[in-house]
């Protein structure tokens, strides 16, 4: 009766699924998201530093880009997809809690400068209307 009522359970759980075929999984789409970013940023003339920067431990943020701008400006880059601008879009979806990790990353990333270099936080959309780059989205006071 257990294992019958566990393989009910298991056949009930689609959190082992794979996408479906054709169907690229969310991890995939944020990556080719962040391809794009790039790719459009190089193309601005920015430089990568760093991808997917992470701090140590539980609880701490990441950066999709670290970028450094032709004028020695460090630009960490949020980068958002959307399938469809509804609810705000992918920049809406940068929430207050979501810039407070991302500045909470930066700031951990800048202790490795000796001399504080300038610094903005950029947010780049892709979706339906191609590459957007809002630059200097927000800030960390």
């Amino acid at each position: 009766m257990q294992s019958a009522k566990r393989q009910m359970m298991h056949s009930m759980d689609t959190s082992h699924k794979k996408p479906a075929l054709g169907k690229p999984s969310t991890k995939q789409t944020g990556d080719a998201s962040e391809d794009r970013a790039l790719q459009h940023l190089s193309g601005a003339g920015l430089k990568l530093l760093e991808r997917n920067y992470r701090t140590p431990g539980r609880g701490g943020g990441e950066v999709d880009l670290i970028m450094l701008a032709s004028d020695g400006t460090v630009v960490f880059v949020e980068v958002r997809h959307r399938s469809a601008s509804a609810f705000g879009g992918a920049a809406a979806s940068v929430t207050a809690v979501k810039q407070r990790r991302i500045i909470f990353a930066a700031r951990h990333y800048l202790l490795r400068f000796r001399d504080m270099p300038a610094c903005r936080f950029d947010v780049v959309t892709t979706g339906p209307e191609g590459v957007q780059w809002l630059q200097a989205a927000f800030d960390a006071s």
